[in-house]
């Protein structure tokens, strides 16, 4: 446990220390919420869907918690680079301890983010339906960092090259993040995109958040949170499987 605990801590002090990370890292959901938020808000009204901004504000605390959690992965890029992950791995402790802290670094420093874009949403004119929800929407957001920072560690150990990690989350996160209805409704799709947003896995964390903070879903509270629950038990043993294989 003590492993666990000194690299899930390195990689919250990386976090706090790194101010212009902190910043830079809330432009593009904030962008989002500006532009699209309020940009399509008209459009969404006249359409009778009420308040866009309501319905979109969930969404962008996913998205913000998916780039987070993924991105992690990149600071195992970082620590081969320069020799800490040679260090840690001939270290005397067990790899899935090594893997599990870095992954419950990466996935708390994403809650962080996530939690501050919730609260720039607030400012920004979001209100939840119901005040007493908000820890049912924070354990939607940990599943969610869970889930994709234990994918991002998964990756990091396949990728040894930071051009290629980059390739590859841009080819990922992306279409994870478009298709699962975080900006727009998944209640009458065509079948074909019907089948690909429910083999999206944050589309069950947006819907779960959804629901927590505007009592508005497309399936349902407990399946939500049970298929997330299964989705980050898979990935987090194909982290570990991979890590267990890496050459630093």
């Amino acid at each position: 446990m003590g492993a666990i605990y000194i690299l899930w801590l390195r990689e919250l002090k990386r976090y706090v220390r790194s101010r212009v990370q902190i910043v830079v890292s809330l432009g593009q959901p904030c962008l989002y919420l500006l532009a699209l938020g309020f940009g399509f808000g008209p459009v969404f009204r006249q359409a009778g869907h009420g308040s866009y901004l309501q319905f979109m504000a969930p969404g962008v605390v996913g998205m913000t918690v998916l780039f987070s959690s993924v991105f992690s992965g990149i600071a195992m890029l970082w620590d081969r680079q320069f020799g800490f992950l040679k260090e840690t791995l001939v270290a005397p402790v067990s790899r899935m301890q090594i893997m599990v802290g870095r992954t419950l670094g990466g996935a708390t420093v994403a809650v962080i983010q996530g939690t501050l874009i919730l609260i720039i949403c607030l400012i920004a004119g979001f209100r939840p339906q119901n005040w007493l929800a908000i820890p049912t929407a924070f354990l939607f957001v940990i599943m969610i960092a869970i889930v994709f920072a234990a994918l991002g560690t998964a990756i990091g150990s396949v990728i040894k090259d930071m051009q290629g990690f980059q390739l590859v989350m841009n080819f990922l996160v992306m279409p994870i993040f478009f298709l699962s209805g975080a900006l727009y409704p998944l209640a009458n799709l065509g079948p074909i995109m019907t089948v690909i947003t429910r083999l999206d896995p944050l589309a069950y964390g947006v819907d779960g958040l959804r629901g927590a903070l505007i009592r508005t879903w497309h399936f349902s509270l407990p399946f939500d949170l049970a298929l997330l629950a299964g989705i980050a038990a898979v990935f987090l043993s194909l982290g570990a499987y991979l890590f267990s294989k890496i050459e630093a």
